[in-house]
């Protein structure tokens, strides 16, 4: 029987994943999609979202695709637990699915998870088509989320052997790294110099061969994205990590999750306003959730990555849910009590 194509989109907090899938799920051209969503954080914002897209039914169901959530901290710490009788459970359907999409943690290191792969329960049934790295071009031109772009190339010219990175620069390396394509993301947000500027960087980072591909709002076509053939768990050699010689991967234990629950409705700017300032008094690296709204009938989507917001209204309060404000704080020793007194 044929080995099922299985790709997956790695990129960090915010840089585009959930938008990016939920494109790829309305524009399937009769692809049938299996997708694991893989969430940071106790309140699943992102699987919520990729539930109400339009291939889904009335009752929230997916029609075309069968998406399953994991929860409890980035896939490659949870794939001993659930992933593995995730897949078994997909691969014993494969001749109903063309193909997997798994969308990893912000935080998990795709190396691990392309390694699950050789496990004899997966390696018979399915095969890493290809690694697709999502960035956020606006982020890295502003030096948001792996600093001053000058200044850490800089540092690597003066020293090749540079061993202190962060975590986060490390696990940004490790998802460039592993790529076979890079898509990047907010471009629209740059002027042509600083869209050059990042393109060049990232090239640098990169094996040869991989492109970098601008996207916008996620509208990529499914034969971009889909069909690399690239069997990567055969081939992880040439895709080096800085975990390669650890016979585990310990994550920053400072960086954690807070979700908030809140039974009040709260004005969008005043609350970002609040929110703006919250970023610029702790180490919040990212902000998503659902936001009740006086007097509106709709639901209204909430994402923000350092002091950039966005909002949108998705649906309408069902009559037998709960208007409640969700929030999801990731960030760097983020305390809960502090959270909800920065917000109101």
């Amino acid at each position: 029987m044929h080995k099922i194509p299985v790709t997956v989109i790695t990129g960090f907090l915010g840089a585009g994943k959930t938008t990016l899938i939920r494109h790829l799920l309305q524009n399937n051209q009769g692809r049938r999609i299996a997708v694991l969503v893989n969430e940071f954080g106790e309140v699943g914002i992102d699987g919520e979202l990729l539930q109400s897209c339009q291939v889904c039914d009335e009752d929230g169901n997916p029609a075309d695709a069968k998406i399953v959530e994991l929860t409890n901290g980035c896939l490659c710490c949870t794939v001993q637990e659930e992933f593995l009788p995730m897949m078994q459970t997909l691969l014993q359907r494969r001749e109903d699915l063309d193909c997997i999409v798994i969308e990893t943690s912000g935080l998990a290191l795709p190396k691990p998870l392309v390694q699950a792969f050789k496990w004899p329960e997966i390696r018979t049934g399915a095969t890493v088509d290809g690694v697709v790295t999502v960035v956020d071009g606006e982020a890295l031109a502003t030096g948001q989320l792996v600093g001053d772009l000058a200044a850490l190339e800089a540092q690597r010219l003066a020293d090749d052997s540079l061993e202190h990175e962060t975590p986060i620069e490390e696990l940004f390396e490790d998802q460039l790294a592993c790529a076979d394509l890079v898509l990047l993301t907010k471009g629209d947000r740059l002027n042509g110099e600083q869209q050059q500027q990042v393109q060049q960087w990232l090239q640098q980072e990169l094996r040869e061969g991989v492109k970098i591909v601008p996207c916008d709002r996620g509208a990529i076509p499914a034969e971009v994205l889909l069909g690399f053939n690239a069997a990567v768990e055969d081939h992880l050699d040439s895709r080096p990590s800085h975990h390669d010689h650890e016979a585990e991967h310990d994550h920053d234990d400072d960086i954690n999750s807070i979700p908030l629950i809140l039974d009040r409705s709260f004005e969008p700017d005043p609350l970002i306003q609040r929110l703006k300032q919250a970023v610029q008094e702790q180490e919040i690296y990212r902000i998503k959730g659902f936001v009740a709204v006086p007097n509106k009938a709709m639901r209204l989507v909430l994402q923000g990555v350092g002091d950039r917001f966005d909002y949108f209204y998705d649906r309408p309060w069902q009559t037998d849910e709960a208007r409640t404000t969700k929030l999801v704080f990731i960030g760097r020793d983020l305390q809960a009590d502090r959270l909800q007194t920065a917000i109101g």
